[in-house]
């Protein structure tokens, strides 16, 4: 079953077969081929894969994503950001990574971040100056600290695969980790604009502008602390907070910026619509894909093979490190999450590995692959939102993602970026 499992995804998946048909087809192919199994197990277990309460947080959370790039608060955040570091050479690239780290505290989608202000600070850029394939690539590789910084979907999934840690204390683990990547991007935009001789944005403005234009941002600011705070304060669970997060949204876009119509309001309900149904149809087929490594003893396979090889808890991550680097070349983060992590997280935890720590390594290795061909899903949708080939925006996006194999090699020799604030806050031992 597992030849055939393997061999069936991967010519699908040669053919252009969307991620979520590509899984569930291959399934199909090996219960109905190995005969052991009746077929319905395969619908069985894609509706158990999404019979889970947590999992309402998924929908929730992109709706309000996309209430807020409709919105005035994704031009809000824009404005502030800009406002800090517009003056400086490479000025407005600062500002895309700034506004895209405050974006990522209230969205958790990355296609969304990169699609609504992403594109929108894309063509802030270039027309003042900057190389349209590196404002795009910058894009890209700041809508990558989305699924890190919370809220975030992926680490919702991932704590349903992964009992030993809450999706509170991923919430908390991600925020140093996805500082620390926008760090790094911010100083790749230093050496090429210096290289290039990008110029500085606008003027910083008056004290008196940047105190009202900080005023207009707080509400819009405010919901970073309403959902991480509210969580951590035990007012609400995660996926409740993904419903506060849409009513806030709704409130704040309609009532105190008033740049939020009836029509907006059924456009976001209708994009949110459609990627909420894309992303459940590829944890449905994932759950089905996962289940026949399962019944086949993979997981126990792989974890006998590494024990045998008595690797360092050090050797198992570098190891962990390449085997997702190439995974997520060709499959998005949230079907790899449901398929590897039954698979490595029990191996860590027998190592000692921290639960917070090994789980940030995952997650961010596979968002990564969100930003590297041939299935990057981010090159595609910048290429569309900006007009331009994916071969332009590939071609300058080697800086970012060395940038990022930086951050990810700290990470893992730095476990204490991950653990410590779930600590301080209580969520982990």
């Amino acid at each position: 079953m597992v030849e055939v499992l393997g061999i069936a995804f991967l010519v699908l998946m040669v053919m252009g077969v969307p991620i979520a048909f590509a899984l569930a087809m291959a399934t199909f192919s090996a219960v109905a081929l190995s005969g052991r199994y009746p077929m319905v197990v395969v619908v069985k277990e894609m509706f158990t894969g999404l019979d889970s309460f947590p999992l309402l947080a998924v929908p929730f959370f992109i709706l309000a994503a996309e209430i807020m790039s409709t919105g005035a608060i994704s031009r809000m955040l824009l404005r502030f950001a800009a406002q800090f570091v517009g003056h400086l050479r490479g000025g407005l690239g600062y500002a895309n990574i700034l506004s895209g780290t405050l974006f990522a505290g209230i969205s958790g989608s990355a296609l969304a971040s990169a699609a609504g202000p992403g594109a929108m600070m894309s063509r802030m850029m270039e027309r003042s100056g900057y190389a349209k394939p590196y404002a795009g690539a910058l894009t890209i590789s700041v809508a990558v600290i989305d699924p890190i910084i919370p809220p975030s979907i992926t680490m919702i999934i991932y704590a349903l695969q992964d009992r030993n840690v809450s999706v509170g204390s991923l919430f908390m683990a991600g925020i140093l980790p996805g500082l620390l990547i926008a760090a790094l991007l911010a100083g790749v935009n230093w050496w090429i604009s210096r290289k290039r001789g990008y110029r500085s944005g606008d003027p910083r403005p008056p004290a008196a502008q940047m105190v009202r234009n900080s005023i207009a941002a707080l509400p819009a600011l405010l919901l970073i602390v309403l959902i991480v705070g509210g969580i951590r304060g035990g007012l609400f669970t995660p996926t409740e907070a993904s419903v506060v997060a849409v009513f806030y949204a709704i409130v704040v876009s309609a009532v105190v910026y008033r740049g939020f119509s009836w029509a907006d309001l059924w456009g976001a309900f209708l994009r949110s619509a459609i990627m909420s149904v894309a992303v459940l149809m590829i944890l449905a087929a994932a759950r089905a894909f996962a289940w026949v490594l399962i019944i086949e003893g993979v997981p126990q396979a792989m974890a006998d093979a590494v024990i045998a090889m008595d690797l360092s808890p050090l050797a198992f991550l570098l190891m962990v490190n390449l085997l997702l680097l190439v995974f997520g070349m060709f499959m998005d983060p949230l079907p790899g999450v449901m398929i590897l992590v039954p698979i490595l997280a029990p191996i860590a935890h027998s190592l000692g590995i921290a639960a917070d720590h090994f789980a940030i390594v995952v997650i961010v290795n596979l968002t990564f692959g969100l930003m590297t061909p041939p299935v990057g899903s981010l090159i595609f949708v910048v290429a569309s939102a900006t007009k331009q080939r994916p071969s332009a925006l590939i071609r300058e996006l080697p800086p970012f993602f060395l940038a990022a194999l930086a951050a990810l090699m700290i990470l893992t020799f730095v476990p204490g970026l991950s653990t410590w604030l779930p600590r301080l806050s209580g969520f982990a031992p």
